[in-house]
């Protein structure tokens, strides 16, 4: 049914990393959640009426408040897509995010209501409910259609990589569960004579179940927005990019920054010898920014550092340093590296180091550890140091 209807409704399916195409996946989304959800209040309120049943009315409102996520999905989608203007140059991506949060909070406002409303019931002994067959049946078919939504949203939302969408999804899956809950309650209860409200106690483990799920998909959507650091396999396979090329010898000082889905903004140094063309050097760089917005989808603006690539007395310095800081912590590296000519009294060692996140060591300490390491080495050596930050997260 999913493959049907995104061949029905979406022009170029496949191509999910363009924007229109996320917008008419979530636009889809979005609707047939409202077709889905207003049959089910419209079957639910209808069948609540006729056998007077007040639990089955109100999981018929329910399905009213299910659809508002379902608006929230069709307008992120709509405003992430709006083109970048004046205010916002890199776009408005970043919408989607907040959509998925705004579901997110939803879900968690569920899961709290769902809880109050079992613990009271709990607290004031209130009596296991009475569900006629009309209403299990009612219950049952919810269960199916909610199950079928959270599969169609979750394939859609994993296709285009929506955060939006996995929450719907989640949304969806929460409904499906308290009702399958309710049933296997009945169910029970039918067999089994309980001095307790079998029902409110499953409320109240179904209710920390979606409070859990709200929770997590905030948190996923929150640092989104804060600014997570990429993944590992893109950062990969823009290092591997860059370094297939002859004359780039290194990269560091990598930054990628997420303004939404498929608008990624990077920039990075690259080491290259210091005595190659210029304008060879800026055509492969060209080139290489090229090839990587390609296949990558990501905005690479790159820095040419020149280096001193084929000095074996300045080689074998940084290799000795290199391999000497690791006696600090082992993910400490340096950059970037020059040194002036061998002297007497002082020979200068100009270099960046990049401080791992979990070294505890203030900048002026770590300087003077390296540069007593550096003084091992050679006793005129004096070390100009700049530290940076790692941006990738590693």
């Amino acid at each position: 049914m999913t493959r049907l209807l995104t061949r029905l409704f979406i022009k170029n399916p496949d191509d999910v990393k363009n924007n229109n195409t996320r917008e008419a996946y979530g636009s889809l989304s979005g609707v047939v959640g409202i077709i889905c959800n207003l049959l089910l209040c419209a079957f639910k309120i209808t069948v609540g009426l006729l056998t007077a049943s007040i639990s089955i009315i109100a999981d018929g409102f329910n399905n009213l408040s299910d659809m508002g996520s379902s608006v929230i999905t069709i307008l992120g989608f709509k405003l992430a897509n709006k083109p970048a203007d004046k205010d916002h140059p890199f776009g408005h991506g970043r919408i989607e995010y907040m959509s998925a949060f705004i579901v997110a909070i939803l879900i968690m406002l569920v899961g709290f209501e769902l809880m109050k409303t079992s613990v009271t019931a709990l607290a004031n002994g209130t009596a296991m409910p009475v569900y006629s067959i009309a209403s299990i049946i009612v219950l049952a078919v919810s269960v199916i259609f909610k199950l079928w939504l959270y599969i169609f949203n979750r394939k859609i939302g994993k296709k285009i990589e929506s955060e939006t969408l996995l929450a719907t999804a989640q949304d969806s899956l929460n409904d499906s569960i308290a009702t399958a809950v309710i049933l296997l309650s009945v169910a029970v209860s039918k067999m089994v004579a309980l001095p307790f409200n079998l029902d409110a106690v499953m409320g109240i483990a179904v209710s920390l179940f979606i409070l859990f799920a709200g929770i997590n998909a905030a948190k996923e959507t929150l640092n989104r927005i804060l600014g997570e650091p990429p993944s590992p396999e893109l950062i990969t396979d823009i290092e591997a990019a860059i370094l297939s090329r002859k004359d780039f010898v290194g990269i560091h000082d990598l930054i990628v920054h997420n303004y939404g889905p498929g608008r990624l903004f990077a920039s990075v140094h690259v080491e290259v010898p210091q005595d190659i063309n210029i304008v060879e050097c800026h055509e492969q760089i060209d080139l290489c920014e090229k090839e990587i917005y390609d296949n990558l989808g990501v905005s690479l603006v790159i820095h040419m550092d020149p280096m001193d690539v084929n000095n074996e007395q300045v080689a074998f310095v940084r290799s000795q340093l290199s391999d000497g800081i690791k006696v600090i912590h082992p993910d400490l590296t340096l950059h970037d590296f020059r040194m002036t000519p061998m002297a007497d009294t002082q020979t200068n060692l100009v270099f960046d180091v990049v401080i791992p996140q979990e070294l505890k060591l203030s900048e002026k300490e770590l300087n003077g550890k390296i540069s007593q390491i550096a003084k091992l080495i050679n006793p005129t050596f004096c070390c100009v140091i700049t530290f940076d930050r790692d941006f990738t997260g590693r």
